[in-house]
């Protein structure tokens, strides 16, 4: 059966962790799915565990994709290039407890809206153990962005989204580092007035390996995308680097 949902997933040194990742999402997803495992090296131990594990990974559809530039961005690219499914997810390499969510995500896309977000805020979610700066700056960003620039979503940085197919060929992507691309993509739908919805999401620091999220660094990348937010709600400009909406007019 063809997937209906590409899961991509993001690795560096991710052997300790990804065999619970994927056995989570083995059990717990009901959607015909495939997962993109996004590398920058060969010897990349995540791989290799894999690869040891294909007997108990049977029936799961896991491909390998070399990653075109190095990083999380450069992997998340590479992975909706390689996808194909009507419906991609960007899934975290050490979320075993989410896996559960995903085809509520699908559901709610296949109703018609175009990004489905994970949402750590809203009943149902949750955000544990964070880092103090990084917590003042997302909580922040997600309050003043949905009560303010009035985003359909109540978790705007959350770099965990379900994107429609549409979104994902014909809205260009001009970020070029970290989960940036999550937030363009979010507030250059909300400018072509495309559907959102979210869908209740935990989050949990992560006890094995380090994180990849460099805020500090990040910080001007993302302001860019929050000030558009801003410019949409308040200016009412128009879908600047965005495909004209014509586009939109094409069936799924």
């Amino acid at each position: 059966m063809a997937a209906r949902l590409d899961i991509i997933i993001p690795v560096y040194n991710e052997g300790n962790i990804i065999l619970t990742t994927l056995d989570a999402l083995r059990r717990e997803v009901k959607t015909p799915a495939r997962i993109l495992i996004c590398y920058d090296r060969p010897e990349d131990d995540t791989l290799s565990t894999i690869d040891a594990n294909r007997e108990g990974l049977a029936g799961m559809s896991i491909e390998f994709v070399l990653n075109r530039a190095r990083g999380v961005h450069g992997a998340v690219m590479s992975g909706m290039a390689a996808s194909q499914a009507p419906f991609v997810v960007v899934f975290p390499a050490d979320d075993d407890f989410n896996a559960g969510i995903l085809d509520a995500m699908v559901a709610k896309a296949e109703q018609g809206y175009e990004i489905v977000c994970a949402s750590r805020f809203i009943p149902g979610g949750c955000m544990v153990g964070c880092r103090w700066l990084k917590a003042a700056l997302v909580r922040t960003a997600a309050f003043t962005l949905y009560y303010i620039a009035r985003l359909p979503t109540r978790d705007a940085t959350n770099g965990f989204r379900l994107f429609s197919r549409r979104v994902v060929d014909t809205i260009p992507v001009e970020s070029d580092s970290g989960f940036c691309y999550s937030l363009e993509l979010l507030v250059k739908s909300h400018r072509l007035g495309l559907p959102v919805a979210d869908v209740p999401a935990k989050w949990f620091e992560r006890k094995q390996g380090a994180s990849r999220f460099q805020i500090l660094k990040w910080v001007p990348a993302y302001l860019r995308w929050y000030m558009y937010a801003f410019a949409t709600t308040f200016l009412r400009l128009p879908a600047t680097s965005v495909k004209q909406r014509s586009t939109w007019k094409i069936a799924k």
